[in-house]
């Protein structure tokens, strides 16, 4: 199987240490993290990516939760007979699992950091979001939220410090999960095998059906 990676730049590094686990044959591009300060852009950037790469791969795993698209991201994928998103609304979901669903029914008003947006909250929140410049929109922003929760995916890269300092700056309750890779390597290995398999019986509906 020849796999391609169309990956958000959030979640570049897990995708590639779960494919490397799996010893898979795979190529990965990334689409800016950035997007998702404008998630209404995500579906026509990844469709792109998709469609450059739609003919080289058996499989393409397509990094994204629906992220904010509302569904549009799984409608401009829809119809190809090779490409497979993660499941879940979210990277916070599908890295979280359990821990991120009871976190979220105990405290609606939480704040959720990866370790990719701990490492990047300064650029693409606290500057990202104008508040370094105009600190009254903190409130405007966060005024709503009680906690933190770090969801820590990676122990080599743990971001702790980081983002105990980014709730610090906005004022909320810090938790920390090491949630390991295993939530999300349960949900796209059994998506990634199946696809494989069907992508082998061309009479079979897309794998996205």
């Amino acid at each position: 199987m020849k796999l391609g990676i169309i990956a958000c730049g959030a979640i570049v590094r897990e995708l590639i240490a779960i494919a490397n686990l799996e010893g898979w044959d795979f190529a990965l591009t990334a689409v800016p993290a950035q997007l998702h300060n404008a998630p209404e852009e995500i579906p026509a950037a990844v469709r792109a990516k998709v469609d450059a790469w739609a003919a080289q791969f058996d499989v393409i795993l397509v990094g994204y939760g629906d992220c904010g698209t509302a569904g549009a991201l799984d409608q401009a994928l829809a119809g190809y007979a090779n490409v497979v998103r993660i499941p879940g609304p979210h990277c916070y979901d599908f890295y979280g699992g359990a821990v991120f669903t009871a976190h979220n029914e105990a405290h609606p008003g939480t704040f959720y950091l990866t370790d990719f947006l701990a490492r990047h909250f300064d650029a693409l929140v606290w500057k990202g979001l104008g508040i370094a410049q105009h600190p009254e929109l903190r409130p405007l922003y966060f005024g709503n939220y009680t906690h933190v929760l770090y969801l820590n995916q990676l122990p080599a890269h743990d971001e702790e410090a980081r983002a105990r300092a980014a709730a610090e700056k906005l004022g909320l309750t810090y938790v920390g999960a090491a949630t390991g890779l295993d939530e999300l390597r349960a949900r796209i290995v059994p998506l990634v095998e199946a696809c494989a398999a069907r992508a082998k019986r061309p009479e079979t509906p897309p794998c996205a059906g």
